[in-house]
């Protein structure tokens, strides 16, 4: 009994000091987008009719050493072979922790923030509209910390190497996961 009390105590020792030690990594949430795309989030055009709405986005737990942040909105499930980019910001700055709903048009991304191109082709959000009759797609929204103050990229740079620059400078990120099928 005595043996199995101090195992006990150790084991709660541990857990306690590896919470303590470790903490919760970099977070990310939306009030928008909750387990499936709302007609707010989807395209208006490719036959869809929705509001293209980009979705306010807010995150904690940022990584020490972040200069800045980048948010990409992408759908591995598009029948391209590479997917599809729906949104691409970057040069977000590190003191941001949220972007608003709509940010996106109503262009209150904050100084300096650079909106790409997406596979619309246009700088700006642009919504989830996979294919009538194909499955559910994945919308995967991520937000990443960076190790540089910015990219040097502008807002026609191709989605594929703003990818590449983003991935090359990550030092954390967290993804929400929103699904949509029509």
């Amino acid at each position: 009994m005595k043996l199995q009390f101090k195992k006990l105590v150790i084991l709660s020792c541990i857990v306690l000091f590896n919470s303590t030690l470790f903490g919760e990594g970099l977070t990310l949430k939306s009030d928008d987008m909750v387990g499936q795309i709302s007609i707010n989030q989807v395209f208006n055009g490719f036959g869809c009719s929705g509001k293209n709405i980009s979705p306010q986005l807010s995150w904690s737990n940022v990584p020490k050493g972040t200069k800045s942040f980048a948010i990409t909105m992408h759908d591995p499930d598009a029948p391209t072979g590479s997917g599809w980019w729906h949104w691409v910001v970057f040069n977000i700055p590190k003191e941001t922790k949220k972007i608003s709903t709509n940010a996106s048009r109503l262009g209150v991304l904050p100084t300096g923030t650079v909106q790409s191109k997406t596979d619309f082709g246009k700088s700006e959000f642009g919504g989830a509209c996979p294919p009538k009759g194909s499955k559910a797609h994945s919308y995967i929204t991520t937000i990443h910390a960076l190790d540089v103050d910015k990219l040097d990229l502008d807002k026609n740079a191709n989605p594929a190497l703003v990818g590449y620059m983003i991935n090359s400078h990550t030092i954390e990120k967290s993804s929400i996961v929103a699904y949509y099928k029509r």
